[in-house]
C-alpha cells in the first residue's frame, strides 16, 4: 500500500465513528506546526490562502494552479491526511471539475470539497440541477483514483445571503444522491439547523466552527461527524499580528513580546 492510500484510509475511517477536527492550514508552516498540536487530520483553506497572497476571498481570485500548488506543500509538510479546499472546482463545466479532482490527488491530497457556490455577485449560487452534475462528476473521478478519495460536497446557501434550510437540506440530499461522502452547509445558523441537516441525510455531515455552534462534544450530541476550522485559524493568527502591529506603532511599546512563542520554539516544532 503507498503511503497516499494509507493516509485515504485513514481519513475515510475517521469518518466512521464519533467525531473529529479537521484543522485548516493555509501553508506548508502552519501544516507543520498543527501537525504536531495532535489534530488527525488536515484541510486546507481557500480563504487563508487567498489572504496570504493579499486577495479577497470568495471572488475567484485564486487560480486553479495556485490551489494546488499550496495543497502539494501542505500535502509534502506533514504526515497527516490532508483534504483540500477546491472552491467551486475550478471550471466552467463538469469536466473541469473532474479533472480538477484528479489534479488534486496528484497533489497528494486524498480528499477535496466542491462547492455550489459560483463566485459571481449576480448569481453567487448554482442551481440544483447544475451543482449535482459537478459533484456527480468530481464522484466519478474520485472513484477512478487508485485509493478512497473522500468527496466533500457543500451547499452554500448560508454563506451567500440565502439562509433557506429546506433548500440546503434538498441541495445536500442530492449531493449525497450523487455519491458525495461528506456533506456540508457552512454557515448554518444553530444546534436546531446542524440536527435538522445532520437527520436528514445519510452520510456524514462537516460542520464549519463557529460561535454559534459550541463545542465539538455539543457538535457530536448532535449527529456531526466533521469539524473543520475554515479560516478561522488564519485569521486568529493575523489578528494577533494587528495586535502587535498596532501597539508597536501606535505606543512604541512591545508587550507583545511576553506571550509569543520564543525564536527556539518555533524552530523545535518545525523540526
Amino acid at each position: 500500500m503507498s503511503v497516499q492510500a494509507a493516509k485515504a484510509q485513514v481519513f475515510g475511517q475517521l469518518h466512521e465513528t464519533g467525531v473529529f477536527v479537521l484543522a485548516n492550514a493555509w501553508d506548508a508552516g502552519s501544516a507543520r506546526l498543527l501537525t504536531g498540536v495532535g489534530f488527525p487530520a488536515l484541510g486546507t483553506t481557500s480563504g487563508g490562502l487567498a489572504f496570504a497572497r493579499a486577495r479577497r476571498d470568495g471572488d475567484n481570485l485564486l487560480s486553479r494552479e495556485e490551489v494546488l500548488a499550496n495543497a502539494a506543500e501542505i500535502a509534502d509538510a506533514t504526515r497527516l491526511p490532508v483534504s483540500v479546499d477546491l472552491e467551486s472546482g475550478y471550471g466552467e463545466t463538469p469536466g473541469d471539475v473532474a479533472e480538477t479532482i484528479r489534479l488534486a490527488a496528484r497533489a497528494g491530497a486524498v480528499g477535496g470539497s466542491v462547492e455550489d457556490a459560483t463566485g459571481l455577485k449576480d448569481r453567487p449560487i448554482r442551481g440544483l440541477e447544475e451543482a449535482v452534475d459537478r459533484v456527480a462528476a468530481a464522484v466519478e473521478a474520485a472513484r477512478a483514483l487508485p485509493f478512497p478519495f473522500v468527496l466533500t460536497a457543500r451547499a452554500e446557501n448560508f454563506l451567500y445571503g440565502r439562509p433557506d434550510l429546506a433548500d440546503t437540506i434538498a441541495r445536500l440530499r442530492a449531493f449525497e444522491a450523487a455519491g458525495a461522502d461528506v456533506l456540508y452547509a457552512p454557515g448554518l445558523p444553530d444546534a436546531e439547523a446542524i440536527r435538522a441537516v445532520c437527520s436528514s441525510v445519510g452520510k456524514p455531515v462537516n460542520v464549519l466552527a463557529g460561535p454559534a455552534v459550541g463545542s465539538v462534544k455539543r457538535l457530536a450530541e448532535l449527529g456531526v461527524r466533521r469539524v473543520s476550522l475554515g479560516s478561522a485559524l488564519t485569521r486568529a493568527a493575523l489578528g494577533k499580528v494587528l495586535e502587535a502591529a498596532a501597539e508597536t506603532a501606535t505606543e512604541g511599546t512591545f508587550g507583545f513580546l511576553a506571550s509569543t512563542p520564543s525564536y527556539d520554539r518555533i524552530n523545535s516544532l518545525l523540526d
